[in-house]
């Protein structure tokens, strides 16, 4: 089965997919990842290849070419990404998709403690960052990210721990390969 997580930065998506991934005993891939690889390609830094892809439409779509490409070729993975869950949709790619998603303040007090940043400072970036991305999944794909209807999951993740959230996902992914039966085929 594949599984993509999605959901906005400080949401656990990251945490929680590698959780999943490593219970499951599935491949994990990040596509933060995979932008790295890009920039590195590049031999650029990640701000200016970051800075880039706001400029440059060519390096979010070969972004998401390259993990589509990857959740084509395989079946047990989990697949982190913002737009994971709504490209698998998009692409026709069968997949149970997840949002992680926690109230702004919660996450602004992650980012803050994992990038040792002022919280007010935090606050400023993620909205910058996500009025951009939104701007830009909209323009790029008509993606609205808020859009819950394209999720099999929704989880807020304000008041759980990573584990938490894991179990939910781990617990209806089991379920799921159970309805499925032995053969692939659903069970009344």
């Amino acid at each position: 089965m594949r599984i993509a997580v999605s959901g906005p930065p400080g949401s656990g998506k990251t945490t929680v997919s590698e959780i999943v991934a490593n219970r499951l005993g599935y491949k994990l891939v990040l596509v933060g990842q995979v932008f790295r690889q890009m920039a590195e390609e590049r031999k650029v830094s990640l701000d200016t290849f970051g800075r880039y892809a706001e400029e440059d439409e060519t390096i979010d779509k070969e972004l998401d070419s390259r993990m589509i490409a990857i959740a084509r070729g395989e079946d047990d993975i989990v697949i982190e990404g913002r737009l994971a869950g709504a490209l698998m949709r998009r692409g026709d790619i069968e997949a149970f998709t997840v949002n992680v998603d926690a109230a702004e303040d919660v996450r602004c007090l992650r980012i803050a403690k994992r990038e040792n940043k002022p919280v007010d400072q935090v606050q400023r970036e993620i909205r910058v960052r996500e009025r951009s991305e939104n701007k830009r999944y909209i323009a790029y794909y008509g993606i609205d990210v808020s859009n819950k209807m394209i999720y099999d999951l929704w989880i807020d993740s304000s008041g759980r721990s990573a584990e938490e959230v894991a179990d939910a996902i781990v617990d209806e992914v089991r379920k799921r390969l159970d309805d499925e039966g032995p053969e692939g085929e659903g069970q009344a």
